[in-house]
């Protein structure tokens, strides 16, 4: 990989240093260089402007740089930009903890605040391991995870990833052995993962899974029907049931969090992504009052031995306060309803596309799935030269925009998938 000679000098003094993610580095195409965004727009240093469909990895759910959230930043940088979280506690993150446990269902009512989507996952899978061995189960240490799952490129995390079709499959030596079931969406599967949940059910310390949208593994859709399979197996083995809502929590799949369309409680939630509105890292695991009280105790060695040095960072739960202000004031779950309306009639029109094997919207998710991608990296740059900023993965194309992005610029986004794909 090297840098074009028309780039900012800044561009080729750092390229030759940097190391890129997902990036085979020798032979990937050379990044953009993004100069400033707004709303779901980024501009490069040549001043093209490219329309934003993946919302910077799924996280500006309002759009780049929106002024409330902008402000509050400012406010909370001039008073406090950073304190550390043992010993000492501040406001914003008390008054964004209580705020999450008042919109979570049931009696989710414990917050532990990390910086990143895997660490929450971590320590949710600490958490419950932990539960089990502060209760004197110390055989209960593996997890149950489904095929076609991602949680995260940790090592615990990547560990709980589907172990053959997944982006990890290299470190599976390396890695502690968990429990991969079929996700039970029909009768065969849902025989199989019953049967492996009663034979490892002594094993167990917890149950993971995407509710309603399994992300990276391919944007793979289930029922809530789904959820509640695996919630009455975990309560009828005695596991705990984990969701990972980092992706799919804030309305992505139009409900506030996943869990609320199957009427279910997890044990314990993750939570990250578009926590903050995507302007800052932040992440938190949130546990129900049955799990936090397996931790209190008089004896030490039953604390949670876990600390971020960065956990709840101000300017963050700031960022995160503003950002849930925002969905309080503005129609964020109408405009996710109205996003969903469109991208189903406008990316409708390439499922009769040669290639193409389906076509299927769940909020603000839209995918056309192909029989598969040869080149990701060349058909990304394809739609670029389009002027969109779509980055294909495994055999699909899909759009998780912005839910305030306008309807010229969704359109626009439809259509340049299909125009790419036809050709």
């Amino acid at each position: 990989m090297s840098a074009p000679a028309s780039m900012p000098d800044w561009y080729q003094q750092g390229l030759p240093h940097i190391w890129l993610p997902y990036s085979q580095m020798k032979t990937a195409s050379a990044p953009l260089a993004a100069q400033n965004t707004h709303g779901s727009h980024i501009t490069l240093t040549d001043e093209r402007t490219l329309v934003d469909g993946v919302a910077a990895w799924w996280t500006a759910c309002h759009g780049y740089n929106h002024p409330y959230i902008r402000q509050a930043v400012t406010k909370q940088l001039e008073t406090m930009p950073h304190v550390m979280f043992g010993g000492m506690v501040h406001e914003p993150a008390l008054r964004l903890a209580s705020r999450l446990c008042a919109l979570l269902p049931g009696d989710l009512e414990r917050v532990f605040f990390t910086d990143s989507g895997s660490v929450a996952v971590e320590v949710a899978m600490k958490m419950a391991i932990q539960y089990r061995l502060n209760k004197g189960e110390h055989q209960r240490t593996k997890m149950l995870a489904f095929r076609g799952g991602y949680h995260g490129d940790t090592l615990a995390t990547m560990a709980v990833c589907d172990p053959e079709e997944g982006m990890h499959h290299l470190y599976g030596s390396a890695l502690a052995e968990h429990v991969i079931a079929p996700l039970p969406v029909d009768e065969t599967s849902t025989r199989a993962f019953m049967d492996l949940l009663a034979r490892y059910a002594h094993e167990l310390a917890g149950i993971i899974m995407e509710p309603l949208v399994q992300g990276a593994g391919g944007m793979l859709f289930h029922a809530p029907q789904v959820l509640r399979t695996v919630r009455a197996a975990a309560d009828q083995h005695d596991v705990l049931l984990i969701l990972d809502e980092i992706f799919t929590g804030f309305g992505r799949t139009g409900t506030l969090f996943a869990c609320e369309q199957a009427g279910i409680t997890p044990d314990i939630i993750t939570l990250s992504k578009a926590l903050t509105g995507g302007t800052m890292a932040l992440a938190a695991t949130v546990a129900r009052r049955h799990v936090f009280e397996a931790f209190w105790a008089d004896n030490p060695d039953h604390a949670l031995m876990h600390g971020p040095t960065f956990m709840a960072n101000p300017l963050a739960c700031a960022c995160a306060n503003a950002s849930l202000d925002l969905f309080e004031a503005e129609p964020r779950l109408e405009q996710v309803a109205a996003v969903n309306a469109l991208m189903t009639e406008a990316l409708e029109p390439c499922r009769t596309l040669p290639g193409v094997r389906d076509v299927r919207t769940l909020g603000a998710i839209g995918v056309v799935e192909l029989d598969r991608i040869a080149n990701p990296d060349a058909l990304r740059q394809q739609l670029i030269a389009h002027g969109a900023w779509i980055r294909p993965f495994r055999n699909i194309v899909y759009l998780t925009p912005a839910f305030t992005i306008s309807e010229q610029d969704l359109l626009f986004l439809c259509r340049t998938i299909h125009t790419v794909l036809a050709a």
